[in-house]
């Protein structure tokens, strides 16, 4: 029993500290950072210096009705040229049809597929008759891996953007992706993803927690964590295994060569993994991470909601864990997204919540006096000192990339930082157990219910 608790807590302490330590500044790579004056990239581009790359931005609707006019404001301000969108309404049983008809003035568009990915049957593709450069498809409901496929089909360009209808990106984040992309060699990018609710009229400068409840605080900081130290880290390492669906980058040829999107509860997780199993045929091919393209995405503002949203997460991690099973295992110590996967996400993240669990409930009943306890205490304070430096960590990382809290909302920020390491650490471990058990016997897409806040015109934009 000591022994197994060893493993487990140097386990659970190696991983953050390599992550700590890989996320600053000083093992950036090359391309990480591209950032030029607008102007002077603009005059290079209107006078043939530059190309923008055509891009196609994907957006799956489904009873979007309360987020939808957020979201075509965000598109039509976006300050570069060669781009289109494409809203794929999959079967939605709300206005959202309605709403696309108003909000856009659609006509038929003779726009056609490519043939190679299946999905479900499209009722009818259409153009704004406002803005040229917005399409929607209309389409049979099939989910969101289903949605993403049939945009696939439709999509012009060689560069596809997938987003939640809930993502507003900031207005560099084209430009960012283009600069990126330049390399022929990244097949698949991940952007910058900030919570919505603390988006402020400086978007590439300023958060602010004014109107976040603490639930929101806390989620603020979980973002900050995952992208600022867990993916600039994984990336480093070329072990990267999310692309957030809320803001992925992907060459439509890479998506069309590995099949498009599977239906699963975690459609992001699959094809970052597909994407991964493409690159060990092909060894000259990376991901990235693109921490200039900022996008910002709408999070739970209720208890149930959050709940429903980390239980589908979670359930997503197992599903993969079965499903790339044969690729984890062949390729756990000569890749190293596979190695962190199995290592980091599912015996540290996942099994090691159960097994230490079991280890309190085992002494609290059997012998309260056992002196295993001490080593239970002894690994929840390091739990609780590494917690606190990931925290303070991911702040700083946070403004050294732009993004800094004004000077009220440092209370906030405090309170957010206590509640995270006290609190919202244990919910965390409930989210990993029930999520990992319920998986076997509830696979579900549950959808988290929009605000329904109109961002551009309400400033009290969070709860």
């Amino acid at each position: 029993m000591e022994i197994l608790i060893a493993v487990f807590f140097l386990l659970s302490v190696t991983f953050p500290i390599l992550h700590l330590y890989h996320c600053l500044p000083w093992f950036r790579e090359s391309n990480e950072r591209i950032r030029r004056d607008p102007k002077l990239k603009k005059w290079m581009i209107d006078h043939g210096y530059e190309e923008e790359k055509g891009i196609s931005i994907l957006i799956p609707c489904y009873n979007e009705t309360g987020i939808l006019e957020t979201s075509l404001e965000s598109m039509k301000e976006l300050s570069y040229s060669h781009f289109e969108v494409i809203y794929i309404n999959d079967g939605s049983t709300d206005d959202t049809m309605k709403s696309m008809k108003e909000l856009l003035q659609l006509k038929t568009s003779s726009k056609s597929p490519c043939g190679k990915l299946s999905h479900e049957k499209v009722k009818g593709v259409y153009q704004s008759g406002l803005y040229p450069n917005i399409y929607v498809i209309d389409k049979m409901n099939g989910g969101k891996a289903d949605a993403l496929n049939a945009g696939i089909e439709y999509a012009s360009n060689d560069v596809v953007i997938t987003l939640d209808a809930d993502t507003i990106l900031a207005d560099n984040a084209l430009s960012a992706v283009n600069d990126v992309l330049k390399d022929e060699d990244v097949v698949a990018a991940g952007g910058m993803v900030h919570v919505l609710q603390t988006k402020t009229n400086q978007p590439l400068n300023r958060l602010s927690l004014h109107y976040a409840n603490m639930l929101l605080r806390v989620q603020v900081l979980d973002f900050l964590k995952a992208f600022y130290i867990s993916k600039l880290s994984l990336v480093r390492f070329n072990a990267l295994a999310v692309i957030s669906g809320a803001f992925g980058i992907f060459r439509k040829q890479v998506l069309l060569d590995v099949g498009g999107y599977r239906k699963t509860i975690g459609e992001d997780i699959d094809i970052t993994l597909r994407i991964h199993k493409y690159m060990a045929k092909h060894k000259n091919l990376r991901i990235s991470f693109i921490a200039d393209a900022v996008g910002y995405t709408e999070l739970p503002e209720t208890w149930k909601d959050l709940i429903k949203q980390r239980l589908r997460w979670q359930k997503a991690y197992i599903d993969c864990v079965i499903h790339f099973r044969t690729f984890f295992g062949k390729t756990l110590f000569t890749k190293a997204v596979s190695f962190f996967y199995i290592f980091e996400t599912f015996l540290v993240g996942t099994l090691a919540s159960f097994v230490m669990t079991g280890i309190v409930i085992m002494n609290m009943l059997d012998a309260p006096q056992n002196s295993y306890l001490n080593y239970v205490f002894f690994y929840l304070f390091w739990l609780f000192f590494f917690g606190l430096i990931y925290d303070l960590v991911a702040v700083g990382i946070g403004k050294h990339y732009g993004f800094s809290f004004e000077w009220k909302d440092i209370f906030r920020l405090i309170s957010a930082l206590f509640f995270d390491i006290f609190v919202y650490r244990f919910v965390t471990m409930y989210f990993v157990m029930y999520g990992s058990i319920s998986y076997f016997f509830n696979r579900k897409w549950n959808k988290v219910k929009r605000t329904g806040r109109d961002y551009h015109a309400d400033s009290k934009h969070a709860a």
